[in-house]
């Protein structure tokens, strides 16, 4: 009788990151309670990643701007696996977002956190687009926007 050693399949960089459907679909989904606990608490870390990354891109161009892209990334995602719902990601979005359009505008006395210019321009665009992404990543299970489906 010949023993075979397990084989393993090699899977990529993405699946690795992300896990395969079958183990987001096992995870269990996180109470309600501790959805809107968690709800509150990413969207007040995406109005501080917001902030923090407004200074950060330009202050050090252009490793400040990926690191605040890396940042922003990492707050929408961990908002869409710690609930478990495409909401999860989507609240971490909107203060981000909220939190930069306060930043744009510029104050009477002709000061502004982001001036007009690729850096600042990138940083929300590329941000913007993170959050669109993330948002439409697939999540643990029926869940839309952290409600379940009828019948189940």
């Amino acid at each position: 009788m010949i023993d075979q050693a397990p084989t393993r399949t090699l899977r990529s960089l993405p699946a690795r990151v992300l896990g395969s459907r079958s183990a987001r679909l096992a995870e269990p989904q996180p109470p309600r309670a501790g959805r809107i606990v968690a709800y509150v608490g990413f969207f007040l870390l995406g109005i501080v990643v917001s902030v923090c990354g407004s200074f950060v891109q330009a202050l050090w161009v252009p490793a400040g701007l990926l690191i605040s892209l890396a940042a922003t990334a990492a707050v929408f995602y961990a908002g869409l696996r710690v609930t478990g719902t495409k909401l999860g990601a989507g609240v971490p979005v909107a203060g981000w977002f909220l939190a930069l359009l306060v930043l744009m505008v510029p104050r009477p006395e002709g000061d502004a956190v982001l001036w007009p210019g690729f850096s600042s321009y990138t940083y929300l665009f590329l941000g913007s687009i993170i959050g669109v992404i993330c948002a439409t990543l697939p999540t643990r299970g029926g869940y839309l926007l952290g409600a379940p489906r009828a019948g189940r």
